[in-house]
């Protein structure tokens, strides 16, 4: 039952840097610091032969989705992107496409549903979709209404495409996967939106007239927005996990809110709670589940400043802020080959109980 599943915490592995260490040196790191579910922006064989053996699950993804939705080009790319890899690598779920229904391409909208159903059937075919199974991760923006979370509604223009993936999604038994990020929020409006509620930090909290219930932080109450949203496209059946959730220790002038402390004080708390088993106000007896983000800064990747810095670790494997959760138990094997330094091991580590099953991340 989901009462008693194992705690779920996980990270988002980016990789738009140039000057990451090797996918070996990762590999330690992670296991190190006890998380144990991964998720990725692509199949990189690298990272997937370097974390065989481990243990680690990985969520890996693919945005080619007008390739995808034929069923050659998704059978072709399962039997190199994931056949292959089994079962040594715990590959456990394929993401198709990231945040499309908020975009403007029209035809990725078009080919979100067909791209699933053709990976879902390569791994039929394969033999792998009792170990693999198949989703899709979108932003919070594809709620038209958010607040109060009882009233939390998809965007009308988006219902052709979210009726068919939510009954899809039921049918396989895979979770609605959502990227929320309070910080942006926050940031848009700092003298309206209370930063001890999106940090975790005591506040009177948000009362939700409709179901009579309160929420004392925004991440929880954007969760409870989807369900409701769901169950007003007729599904209760479906599981709300967080794909990518995070807050940047730097930013631009004008980014309110992007500091070191804010970004301890947000994952900080966060992690506490998934520790704790936490569920939202809706479905307090489910564990919130949660895949951070993210690893790494990336310094490649474009937009504001912020984009650069959500990550827990410089790429030289020091932390960017310490956690609180006690010492270090990082020292690399080959410091050389990986460019970390002997002399700087990270002060973050997580709690032994948040080591992640991903089976129960897929009830």
């Amino acid at each position: 039952s989901a009462a008693t599943a194992p705690l779920k915490f996980g990270i988002n592995y980016g990789q738009i840097a140039n000057n990451l260490p090797h996918p070996a040196q990762v590999s330690g790191l992670l296991r190190s610091l006890n998380v144990n579910r991964v998720k990725l922006y692509d199949a990189d064989p690298a990272v997937l032969t370097a974390f065989a053996g481990t243990g680690v699950e990985f969520t890996i993804s693919n945005g080619d989705l007008l390739n995808m939705s034929d069923a050659r080009n998704a059978r072709a790319w399962v039997a190199q992107n994931v056949q292959p890899f089994l079962p040594d690598t715990r590959i456990t779920c394929v993401i198709l496409g990231n945040e499309v229904l908020s975009g403007t391409d029209a035809s990725a909208m078009q080919s979100l549903l067909p791209a699933m159903q053709a990976v879902h059937q390569a791994l039929v075919d394969l033999g792998l979709d009792d170990q693999v199974n198949v989703s899709t991760s979108q932003s919070v923006n594809v709620l038209a209404s958010s607040y109060p979370p009882s009233a939390g509604a998809f965007r009308e223009d988006l219902a052709q495409y979210m009726r068919p993936l939510l009954d899809f999604l039921a049918e396989l038994g895979s979770p609605f996967l959502i990227n929320a990020y309070p910080f942006f929020a926050y940031k848009a409006s700092p003298g309206s939106v209370s930063l001890p509620y999106v940090l975790f930090e005591p506040n009177p909290g948000a009362h939700d007239p409709g179901t009579n219930l309160t929420y004392d932080n925004m991440l929880y109450a954007q969760i409870d927005a989807v369900y409701a949203a769901m169950e007003a496209m007729g599904h209760k059946d479906i599981a709300v996990r967080i794909s990518e959730t995070g807050w940047p220790s730097a930013g631009d002038a004008d980014e309110v809110g992007a500091t070191v402390q804010n970004a301890a004080t947000y994952n900080g708390n966060l992690m506490k709670r998934v520790a704790a088993g936490q569920g939202t106000p809706l479905r307090p007896d489910v564990p919130v589940d949660v895949l951070v983000f993210a690893l790494f800064n990336e310094n490649m990747k474009q937009g504001q400043a912020s984009e650069r810095n959500y990550g827990l670790f410089y790429p030289n494997g020091t932390s960017v802020y310490d956690l609180g959760f006690g010492g270090a138990s990082f020292g690399p094997s080959s410091p050389t080959a990986s460019g970390f330094s002997s002399s700087s091991k990270p002060t973050i580590s997580f709690p032994v109980g948040v080591v992640v099953l991903f089976a129960a991340f897929l009830l």
